[in-house]
């Protein structure tokens, strides 16, 4: 049974879909919070395995990150790192309020930039009993070093030169400047790689096209993002449980193992042999091995 509701995260209303499982007998149990990738929305990824972990027996949140989705917040597709980690408490806070859930079983779960913000949430909130991350990045170093590590510090710098200068027109009256996250074409895509390509193909195409989910990031999300550190805190996890999923062929992989390296336990780094970075999205093959490894963590709560 999925249910439409909202609740409040530094005084903006956040849309989300509780998942409860049809057995449920109504006796507080375990209950997961699900984060979306930096572009996504409920209803794609998110929505994903808080379904197929509904059907383990979890009770189950995703919601749309204020700015985005269905969610409040201006300017639309605005990246706040700090309110997407307060919008994850949030979550919690608003799962503890509910008769199917023990507020003393509650995880998170982070899939791509969630995973990042989910260790920063997690070492700090102790109501968070267990984290897991299915590709998870850091969004900062994400922009500071490419996915795959090795960008140009230079284009970082040029990315802030523009921030600010959307800031200064923002200032004079211009509508918030945006730059567009996707290549315009499946061919543009193809060109800058298979890290691009399959992200294009997730996001703008049939594959997991959603039209709520962000296409256009506003510049000012940038000095937010840049200067974040989704690791800081990943020590102050111990002595909660870490489950890091990670596709193998994954551009991406160096943050999850530089996230797992600097966690001090328990932990465990598991790996997806075949998969990408989006593959697990939503491909069925490397999906339902992640699921069946989560819902065995969560089963710990």
């Amino acid at each position: 049974m999925r249910i439409d509701v909202t609740f409040p995260s530094n005084g903006l209303q956040i849309a989300g879909h509780l998942y409860v499982p049809d057995q449920h007998t109504g006796v507080p149990g375990p209950a997961v919070v699900v984060g979306h990738p930096g572009t996504g929305v409920k209803e794609q990824a998110a929505g994903l395995y808080a379904a197929r972990l509904a059907a383990e027996g979890l009770v189950t949140l995703a919601f749309d990150a204020a700015y985005q989705g269905e969610s409040e917040g201006e300017p639309r597709g605005l990246e706040d790192p700090a309110q997407r980690v307060e919008d994850l408490k949030a979550a919690v806070s608003f799962l503890t309020t509910r008769d199917q859930v023990d507020p003393e079983r509650i995880g998170v779960l982070g899939i791509c930039a969630s995973g990042g913000y989910g260790l920063a949430a997690a070492g700090t909130d102790h109501r968070i009993k267990a984290l897991a991350t299915v590709s998870g990045v850091d969004i900062a170093r994400q922009f500071r070093f490419g996915a795959d590590g090795n960008q140009d510090p230079a284009v970082l710098q040029s990315m802030l030169d523009a921030a600010a200068q959307a800031r200064t027109a923002e200032a004079q009256g211009k509508e918030p400047q945006t730059f567009d996250l996707f290549p315009a074409t499946e061919q543009d895509a193809r060109r800058g790689g298979p890290h691009v390509f399959e992200g294009w193909e997730y996001y703008s195409s049939p594959r997991g096209m959603h039209p709520r989910s962000a296409k256009a990031m506003p510049w000012s999300s940038v000095d937010r993002i840049a200067t974040f550190d989704a690791f800081r805190a990943a020590d102050l996890i111990t002595p909660r449980p870490l489950l890091m999923i990670v596709g193998r062929e994954a551009v991406t992989a160096w943050m999850a193992v530089e996230a797992f390296q600097r966690a001090h336990g328990p932990k465990e780094l598991f790996w997806i042999e075949g998969a990408s970075h989006v593959d697990l999205y939503d491909k069925d093959e490397y999906v339902t091995p992640a699921v069946a490894k989560l819902a065995e963590f969560y089963a710990a709560l």
